[in-house]
């Protein structure tokens, strides 16, 4: 990925996520030597970037850390087009977090997946923080193609937490 790519996605990821919910501009440029870590885009015909799914590839699962569509073509069905690929594509279970279903837009973003064939998990769920300085985020899993067990769910945020919170559970 070249510079001029990376900071078009990053532009992205600002304009679509609130500062906890991302990493520093350095903090994301340095996860691209993790070879766990990888991004899909989706282009135009000019070559420019439209969306991104950026994505952990575990030996158990697979966790979707960040998906956007420019807001200029939000709305177009590319984000889900995007998703549905890289559903198509997996073996393993796809888990990603949601913020609670407590707004009209967590709803509507829930809604989205579940479409997709994601279901939304019970268990109690917190992201540690992303920035120095910030709280831990209070959010849902999600999973596809199905619920997760206890056992599964507690493996997989374990995993999560050392290798992409870099945290101890």
């Amino acid at each position: 990925m070249n510079e001029r790519e990376f900071d078009k996605i990053f532009a992205l990821m600002e304009a679509s996520f609130p500062e906890s919910e991302r990493r520093t501009y350095a903090g994301q440029k340095e996860l691209l030597t993790d070879p766990h870590y990888r991004f899909i885009t989706e282009t135009d015909n000019n070559n420019q970037i439209e969306a991104f799914l950026a994505a952990w590839e575990f030996p158990l699962f697979r966790f979707v850390e960040h998906i956007a569509v420019d807001p200029i073509m939000r709305g177009s069905g590319i984000g889900g087009k995007i998703m549905a690929t890289y559903i198509e594509e997996s073996k393993k279970p796809i888990l990603l977090e949601v913020e609670y279903p407590d707004t009209e837009l967590a709803q509507r973003r829930i809604g989205f997946y579940e479409r997709l064939g994601f279901r939304l998990n019970p268990f109690d769920y917190v992201q540690p923080p992303l920035q120095k300085g910030q709280d831990d985020l209070p959010l849902k899993i999600m999973s596809y193609p199905q619920l997760l067990t206890d056992g599964e769910f507690a493996l997989y945020r374990e995993i999560l937490y050392s290798n992409v919170y870099k945290v101890k559970g």
